[in-house]
């Protein structure tokens, strides 16, 4: 075989190369946003803690702030609680998380209480990011992802608000603005704050 043929063996060698490298990434990101697309659209038919249910209880380990004690959702019967599930490298919590925390001194004081279950893999970036952004509400750990499973969330940030019964009055999926998450936390401001 001749140098020339040899250089255009290696040639297209590469070529068909390249065509499979870039096939099997347009195939993945295809995947991938398949993916997104139908966990989007039947997030809700799938989920499996519902408006008016009983938000079912849970006890986990606080992190990433000054108390490091657990926190169990029925020892706050008789508050409004806010469940936020999020994770560090989620845009549209770290986009909200601002939000909760202007908030959460004013709701605090009329009985809501805001906690916010992170789903990360280790807890090294949940310190670093709630530093970043002076988070003082409680940060729970679902290291085993039980809660997360519980509630069967899919898309996060996934948001429930629950009554000073333990009822589920709302839940949403994706981020807030100030001005829908001050309206969610008014509707479990428990009766007689």
């Amino acid at each position: 075989m001749s140098k020339i043929e040899q250089a255009k063996q290696n040639k297209k060698s590469k070529k068909r190369n390249r065509f499979i490298f870039r096939t099997s990434i347009l195939i993945v990101l295809f995947g991938a946003l398949l993916f997104a697309v139908v966990s989007n659209l039947t997030a809700e038919e799938d989920a499996v803690v519902e408006v008016g249910d009983q938000a079912p209880d849970f006890q986990l380990e606080q992190i990433a702030t000054d108390d490091s004690s657990t926190i169990q959702l029925s020892d706050l019967r008789g508050k409004g609680v806010m469940l936020n599930f999020w994770g560090t490298w989620c845009k549209p919590c770290e986009k909200e998380m601002p939000y909760m925390e202007q908030l959460y001194p004013e709701y605090k004081e009329k009985g809501v209480e805001i906690l916010a279950v992170n789903l990360d893999s280790t807890k090294l970036p949940v310190q670093n990011f709630v530093d970043q952004y002076n988070l003082t509400f409680p940060i729970l750990y679902d290291e085993h992802t039980e809660v997360l499973d519980t509630y069967g969330i899919k898309p996060i940030p996934t948001t429930y608000f629950i009554d000073e019964n333990g009822i589920v009055v709302e839940r949403v999926l994706g981020g807030l603005t100030v001005e829908k998450l001050q309206g969610y936390l008014d509707q479990i401001v428990p009766e007689g704050s």
